[in-house]
């Protein structure tokens, strides 16, 4: 069955540019495209996708307070960032509105489509600097120590837990399973899920098996 996909960008180009490499993919379905953040939300709502494709910079409503209000109002739908932007509050402002992953837009196109893949199944994408940037900044103050939420996520996660069981479990929303994960992974300097709890068992922050 095909992944249904909605590709948000203000810039027609970009966005003609994006539908028509994700069409080579016999997988993948671009089922609408959204020139801003509200016409981006009303799509999801409208067309529920598997993912939505969010550029950052956009008119009107943006791409994080747009990511926000998809994740809020539609648990089901995951959203992948696609941007050119990458500071620090870029970065964070997307990771707290429950984006899936990060990618910029010179990801090479196998990247791309294996992260809209990814986010289909609620797995986060991250580019390598991307991921970098959050170690950066969750070490802040922190160092690498994960919180007692990070371990109790990862635990889950790695029992082979989704991150909708895991939510439940926890009593939690799927989005804030989400930004605990993508956190986790800053800490651990990890971008996928089997990694995250394979350093997290070196570490000794999980029992091994």
């Amino acid at each position: 069955m095909n992944l249904r996909v909605v590709v948000a960008d203000d810039h027609p180009v970009v966005r003609s540019g994006i539908v028509a490499m994700l069409d080579l993919e016999p997988d993948l379905e671009v089922v609408g495209e959204a020139g801003d953040g509200e016409r981006a939300v009303a799509l999801a709502h409208e067309l529920q996708p598997d993912v939505v494709l969010m550029d950052l910079r956009m008119p009107g409503l943006d791409g994080a307070a747009a990511t926000a209000r998809v994740v809020t109002e539609l648990p089901g739908v995951h959203v992948l960032v696609l941007t050119t932007y990458e500071t620090d509050t870029d970065i964070l402002r997307a990771v707290e509105a429950g984006a899936t992953g990060y990618l910029l837009k010179d990801t090479p196109r196998e990247q791309l489509v294996a992260g809209v893949r990814a986010a289909a199944r609620g797995e986060s994408a991250l580019s390598p600097s991307i991921a970098q940037r959050l170690v950066r900044q969750v070490r802040g103050g922190t160092g690498e120590r994960l919180t007692p939420r990070e371990r109790e996520v990862l635990a889950g996660v790695a029992r082979g837990l989704s991150n909708a069981a895991v939510g439940r479990e926890l009593f939690i929303t799927e989005a804030t399973v989400k930004t605990h994960l993508l956190r986790a992974f800053a800490k651990l300097g990890v971008d996928d899920r089997t990694r995250a709890v394979t350093v997290a068992i070196e570490r000794g922050i999980l029992p091994g098996a």
